[in-house]
């Protein structure tokens, strides 16, 4: 999705240096190896096993695939002897291919095993949570993560359904919550919210993104591109706020009197309008219609140096 904005997003130089943080099937990976010359490099890191399973179909020197979460950027780049980079890539969220086999468990739509983790090696499952969890924190994650008003009516019934030992399957949580929300936006199943909370929660994927953005901002060299596509208001809240903070001097304390000569400069500069899909992309693609892409630059003489520790 927003596949030739994100790469023009990311001004690729054909000798630079670029990360892909989701790596997904490779689709931006590709088009940003088509861009490189022999002396280019692409990393690319994605915590799906079946994700690197695909990277490796690339038999390409200039191309690096690490098993790992965006989280731990900096860790991965450190292994890779490389402190600066000329652009980074995030496709946030769940990809396709995890929304169309049902044995991931992160679509209502299909009968599957309530699996919903990214890294399908690690961290328990929806159905492991839900069967432990009680109903206030469900209410609560259902609430914060999916933004569902009808969270503790949603709750209750979970509860409710587990006590009768009827949620082991995608389809029986898309029942139990559509019994319990009683209207819903049209054409947007009213599972939609619930699904997507606790995607969200098992994943920690509002908590991993910071910590991506600030790791992604150290890394690049000045004059590098950072390129994000979110596809919820939650993720795009958190893109937005630390775009916008960076992209202005560092605040002055009160009371303190400095010369703006003196403020430390912006870090980040923004690079035109958010972009949303078009409408051909929206037909070719229904689920496009939520992207937004936002882009920035890493300002001239700015430098940071890169840790090599994991986040």
């Amino acid at each position: 999705m927003l596949l030739a904005e994100a790469i023009d997003a990311l001004n690729v130089r054909e000798d630079g240096i670029y990360v892909d943080c989701t790596f997904g099937r490779g689709g931006h990976s590709r088009a940003i190896l088509e861009r490189l010359s022999a002396r280019g490099r692409l990393i690319a890191l994605d915590r799906d096993p079946q994700a690197v399973q695909a990277a490796a179909l690339i038999r390409d020197p200039r191309f690096a695939m690490h098993h790992a979460s965006f989280s731990r950027l900096a860790e991965v780049l450190h292994a890779e002897d490389l402190e600066q980079v000329d652009g980074v890539l995030l496709d946030l969220g769940v990809s396709s291919p995890q929304l169309e086999d049902a044995a991931r468990g992160f679509s209502f739509r299909l009968d599957g095993p309530l699996d919903m983790r990214m890294d399908t090696s690690r961290g328990i499952t929806a159905e492991q949570w839900l069967a432990s969890a009680s109903e206030e924190h469900i209410k609560e994650v259902i609430r914060t993560y999916g933004e569902e008003r009808f969270a503790g009516s949603i709750a209750r019934a979970i509860v409710a359904a587990r006590s009768r030992g009827a949620l082991h399957t995608t389809r029986e949580l898309a029942q139990v919550v559509g019994q319990a929300v009683r209207t819903r936006e049209p054409h947007q199943d009213p599972a939609t919210r619930t699904f997507q909370a606790i995607r969200i929660f098992l994943n920690q994927e509002l908590e991993e993104l910071p910590l991506a953005l600030s790791q992604a901002l150290a890394v690049l060299a000045p004059g590098g591109r950072l390129a994000v596509i979110s596809f919820h208001s939650l993720e795009d809240r958190i893109v937005k706020r630390f775009l916008r903070h960076y992209s202005q001097p560092a605040p002055v304390p009160k009371g303190l009197a400095v010369r703006e000569s003196e403020r430390e400069p912006a870090k980040l500069r923004l690079l035109g309008k958010p972009v949303r899909p078009g409408e051909s992309e929206i037909a070719a693609n229904p689920r496009s219609r939520s992207a937004t892409l936002r882009a920035a630059e890493k300002a001239a003489g700015v430098a940071e140096k890169l840790s090599g520790a994991s986040a």
